[in-house]
């Protein structure tokens, strides 16, 4: 049934974006107007993160996202089927010297990023970033069937993925001499056990993952923030941002305020463009 179902999907995948953007327009339809899809949490998380805004300004954002957030399902549906050339046309970058720049300090890299719509198309850096061996973070799909066919898109142009389980253990033992890249989208939630720490973020005492600070400063990683932006549908450009300590080293937890600093700053600039659906302070009073 599984593979009768990706065929199903692999096929439409293979439609043009400029029709699958229907399909967006109808799904918004349905997940706004008629089901509500995560209607309240989506609100509750808006009003927190500006309390500054009018209720119509936290309207209006509420359905933009609902907007980029159905641009972002079709165009991970895409994906499947997409070809480097189009993501290519489609996914822009700006300031990429810093991988070189990395890469002559003999240094492995750290690649940072949120959940900004559409973070499924940072598949296609490996040729920018020009590093020999880059791996994927992702968390398991309990579905072996879909793991794999996940995993074999997010694989297909040059990235290796791999389950955050395995990758403290693989970082640890892979040289430090710039031929490594490692993608984190590293904004999720901490599950309650794992909720160490916290910081101040959108307004709101959050609970973070701090274990890439941890691995990026024992091993001397050089580490970038890629600053996403939606320029218009079906098309983004990346910054990518190097993230430099301020003394001649990292100090504790000093990547992780850098990097909530900079995501704070991208969604504060384009704040329907974020993944507001998820549960993201719900630990947030421990």
């Amino acid at each position: 049934m599984n593979a009768i179902f990706y065929f199903i999907i692999y096929q439409i995948s293979r439609l043009p974006l400029g029709i699958l953007y229907l399909f967006a327009d109808f799904l918004f339809f349905i997940l706004y107007t008629v089901i509500g899809y995560r209607r309240k949490v989506i609100r509750t998380n808006l009003e927190n993160s500006f309390p500054e805004k009018s209720k119509e300004e936290i309207r209006i954002i509420h359905r933009k996202f609902y907007r980029n957030f159905c641009d972002y399902l079709v165009e991970t549906l895409k994906t499947f089927s997409i070809s480097q050339d189009e993501l290519d046309k489609r996914h822009t970058y700006s300031n990429s010297e810093v991988f070189e720049e990395i890469k002559a300090e003999k240094k492995n890299l750290m690649f940072m990023a949120g959940h900004i719509f559409n973070w499924e198309w940072y598949v296609g850096t490996a040729k920018i970033m020009g590093i020999e061996n880059t791996v994927a973070v992702y968390h398991k799909i309990k579905n072996p069937f879909w793991n794999d066919k996940i995993n074999a898109m997010r694989g297909k142009f040059g990235t290796v993925p791999m389950d955050m389980k395995d990758v403290l253990r693989h970082i640890m033992k892979v040289p430090n001499d710039g031929n490594h890249s490692f993608l984190f989208v590293a904004d999720q939630s901490p599950k309650q056990s794992a909720v160490h720490y916290f910081i101040e973020f959108l307004n709101q005492r959050t609970p973070v993952f701090n274990g890439f600070d941890k691995i990026a400063r024992k091993k001397n990683m050089g580490v970038i923030y890629a600053k996403t932006v939606k320029v218009k549908r079906g098309y983004y450009h990346t910054t990518f941002i190097r993230l430099e300590p301020k003394n001649e080293q990292f100090e504790e937890n000093e990547i992780v305020h850098q990097f909530f600093g900079h995501l704070e700053k991208t969604i504060q600039e384009h704040p329907d463009n974020w993944l507001w659906s998820h549960k993201r302070w719900k630990y947030a009073n421990l």
